[in-house]
């Protein structure tokens, strides 16, 4: 139910959007405790997706714990770190063909799967456990050379004040950069009752002291003083691609490259997000040379 409501991206009046939003405005009229209950499980429980690329030969699993639950890592290659992270009903499978691509540059390719993605545990994902989530991996890892990440990974990525993370190459694959406008837009289109869905919100911002009010990707990109590179399709319907226009245009460490025809998730596997982390890794390479 949660895919439908993030990733629908209706126009057009709507009787079953309409239904919904009176359904969800009287079940909280009526049973105000029961239907947060309710909202929590189906606008934070992700739909865990099934592989659909081939696991790479050689691929080792472990396990990271953190406060959201067990998460299940995924480690490709030798060599310096490389940090890759999916996004709201991803999984690590889908950046398998990266992932193979990295290791054979002479890097290794850390992943792993968000609570409620994949083959980690857990049930509901939001930003602030993405973050919560990511800062683990961090810690229990080694240096980390880069960072590739998708969609609302790129947000929890540039939401995050690890040490770790702040002075590296970044590559975000169609990013959500307006992670909080889209969040919005996305359950009003739903016509699931907004006061609900404020109710929601408000137990994780006091769960995780995370006022969603300061939630800024894109102030944090620019403020960053190391490379990025974006690629975005220029069919996404997910994530604006005028917002990475927008970045690319504001800051000069910030390049786009412009895809067409992959569209929000099989970007991940063009050719060009492949050529964009040889020219994010091979740059780097040569600063460290000297």
């Amino acid at each position: 139910m949660s895919n439908k409501i993030y990733f629908n991206t209706p126009s057009r009046f709507s009787l079953k959007r309409s239904l919904v939003n009176v359904s969800t405005r009287l079940h909280h009229t009526l049973a105000r405790k029961h239907a947060i209950k309710t909202a929590k499980k189906l606008l934070l429980t992700p739909a865990r997706l099934k592989v659909k690329n081939t696991e790479p030969q050689g691929i080792v699993r472990g396990k990271v714990s953190c406060d959201e639950g067990t998460l299940t890592t995924y480690s490709l290659g030798q060599g310096p770190i490389w940090l890759v992270t999916h996004g709201w009903s991803g999984s690590t499978s889908q950046f398998y063909p990266l992932m193979e691509h990295i290791a054979q540059q002479g890097f290794t390719a850390l992943a792993f799967d968000y609570a409620g993605h994949g083959e980690s545990e857990g049930r509901y994902g939001h930003l602030p456990a993405f973050v919560n989530a990511l800062e683990a991996m961090a810690d229990s890892c080694g240096d980390i050379v880069g960072i590739a990440a998708h969609s609302m990974g790129s947000a929890a990525v540039l939401e995050s004040k690890h040490e770790k993370l702040q002075s590296i190459p970044l590559l975000l694959v169609a990013p959500v950069l307006d992670y909080l406008e889209n969040l919005m837009r996305a359950v009003s289109r739903s016509g699931f009752s907004m006061k609900l869905f404020n109710e929601v919100i408000s137990e994780v911002e006091q769960e995780y002291q995370y006022p969603l009010q300061s939630i800024n990707p894109q102030q944090h990109l620019l403020e960053r003083q190391s490379t990025t590179i974006i690629v975005h399709d220029d069919a996404d319907r997910f994530a604006k691609l005028p917002i990475s226009q927008m970045m690319a245009k504001q800051s000069a460490l910030v390049e786009l490259v412009t895809t067409t025809g992959f569209g929000h998730s099989r970007i991940m596997t063009s050719q060009q997000v492949m050529d964009a982390f040889d020219r994010l890794a091979l740059a780097d390479t040569k600063v460290n040379r000297y």
